[in-house]
């Protein structure tokens, strides 16, 4: 015959059970924290920090938050002048999205086309209409996960290496999203 407990009982094993468990994390810890200073001394010793050299890394150049909202907002401008609904997306030098603004009206197909157009510019620090003539020689270009070589990608550079990506999707044809794009790398000369 099984034997139940009350309520108080199993609120009572419950808590006893949290406390032991408690107990030992915080007993661990404090025996830890108290070992002789011997002992923490040697724990360091053995086990340097690593300190990288200057020639061991690099320092690259960003597009600041700012810098890319007022590019995006310089592309969305130039579109809707002509009366085009365009989406436009601004990627680091990594290939990260920054940001994205969907003008009003653009079709839901151009957010993902935008943040294509903008990483396979800055991948290859070439306008998207560029690389698309590329693919007659190379066209294995297009099988690379993440690209899209269709005009309106742009790349942003500092010193001829680039450091961003604008891409605008959603007007009627390459040409003009890449005409928008360019407008956009144009309001942060």
């Amino acid at each position: 015959m099984k034997k139940t407990l009350s309520r108080r009982a199993r609120i009572a094993t419950g808590g006893a059970v949290l406390a032991a468990v408690a107990a030992g994390t915080f007993g661990t810890v404090a025996a830890n924290a108290s070992a002789p200073e011997s002992a923490r001394d040697a724990a360091v010793t053995a086990a340097p920090a690593a300190a990288a050299g200057k020639r061991d890394t690099t320092t690259s150049t960003h597009l600041t938050v700012d810098a890319a909202t007022e590019a995006a907002q310089a592309a969305l401008k130039a579109a809707k002048k002509e009366g085009q609904r365009v989406t436009v997306a601004v990627v680091d030098r990594n290939g990260n999205t920054i940001l994205t603004m969907r003008g009003d009206g653009a079709g839901p197909q151009s957010y993902e086309s935008a943040v294509k157009k903008a990483y396979t510019a800055v991948s290859w620090n070439a306008t998207t209409t560029e690389l698309e003539g590329r693919l007659e020689n190379a066209p294995n270009l297009k099988d690379i996960p993440g690209t899209l070589f269709l005009g309106g990608g742009v790349p942003v550079t500092a010193d001829k290496a680039p450091i961003a990506g604008i891409g605008v999707a959603g007007a009627p044809s390459g040409t003009l999203d890449e005409k928008f794009a360019q407008a956009g790398a144009e309001a942060l000369r």
